[in-house]
């Protein structure tokens, strides 16, 4: 009896192991037949949730939301290149980079700049947007018509939290320099509401904010009167895991086909479909 016993344990044990392998080997072809992208799909024009699959937007993960805009379209086109199926799983802003280092995505596609400090932590693929900076303010705004940054004194600005926009406020001379914000759709009640008298952006946040806000302008600036910035701080790049030089690799060959008029009708289309209630 005892023999029996043991001789069915021993079986069971083996059983398990199989299954146990089997699942792995199963979890492994899974992974290596998907591209897990990150992002926070509420940073209009370059990712926003829309609740269904219209003008080409992708499942988000674990939900029954879609996902789209012109980081979307950009890694609809990179998991092509790779031969793989996107997936998309959306996070907020800080939980980015962890969720990278962990291994629970493969990229980040979510209109993050290849800063000197988030290089600390990761890697990034090469350029594949530039922009330049500017400062989100309302139409009755006694600051709409600066041309410098040097014409915001007493101003009430602020910037997304961890981004190198709340970083440049330090550039601007006098202004009354607010706690940082979560994200860009808080930034916009804040503005809205009187809280703020502007924050700074990126041009695609200008274009697509004052397309569906009419109370809502933006400042440019001309060269050398606006900030001190890098291509790496004004540039959006794949964020990747340190090491993952193969991927980078296959990524940066991939951007290498894409034209700058390629580029420029990606961001132009998102622009155009996003929704209204993303804006505001």
């Amino acid at each position: 009896m005892k023999k029996l016993i043991s001789i069915l344990l021993v079986s069971i044990m083996i059983l398990t192991s199989c299954g146990s392998k089997d699942s792995q080997q199963a979890k492994e072809k899974k992974d290596s037949e998907t591209f897990t992208v990150g992002m926070e799909a509420m940073y209009a024009p370059y990712n926003w949730t829309q609740t269904d699959d219209k003008n080409g937007a992708v499942p988000i993960a674990d939900t029954k939301e879609f996902a789209n805009g012109y980081d979307v379209q950009i890694a609809k086109k990179i998991a092509d290149s790779l031969g793989k199926k996107l997936v998309i799983q959306k996070m907020e802003w800080s939980g980015l980079i962890p969720a990278l280092q962990a291994g629970y995505i493969d990229a980040i596609i979510g209109g993050m700049s290849p800063t000197d400090k988030r290089r600390e932590e990761i890697d990034f693929s090469d350029l594949y947007w530039k922009s330049d900076l500017i400062v989100v303010v309302k139409k009755d705004s006694k600051y709409k018509d600066a041309k410098s940054i040097n014409d915001f004194a007493g101003a009430k600005l602020t910037g997304q939290l961890n981004t190198f926009h709340y970083d440049v406020l330090d550039q601007m001379p006098g202004i009354d320099k607010q706690d940082p914000i979560g994200d860009f759709s808080q930034e916009r009640v804040a503005l809205k509401s009187g809280i703020i008298d502007g924050y700074v952006a990126e041009l695609p946040e200008g274009l697509s904010i004052t397309k569906a806000v009419d109370d809502f302008t933006y400042v440019s600036f001309e060269e050398g009167k606006g900030f001190d910035v890098s291509d790496s701080d004004i540039g959006i790049a794949v964020g990747l895991k340190k090491d993952n030089t193969e991927l980078k690799d296959k990524i940066n060959e991939f951007l290498k086909t894409l034209t700058q008029e390629d580029r420029q009708k990606l961001m132009e289309e998102a622009l155009s479909v996003q929704p209204i209630s993303e804006a505001n």
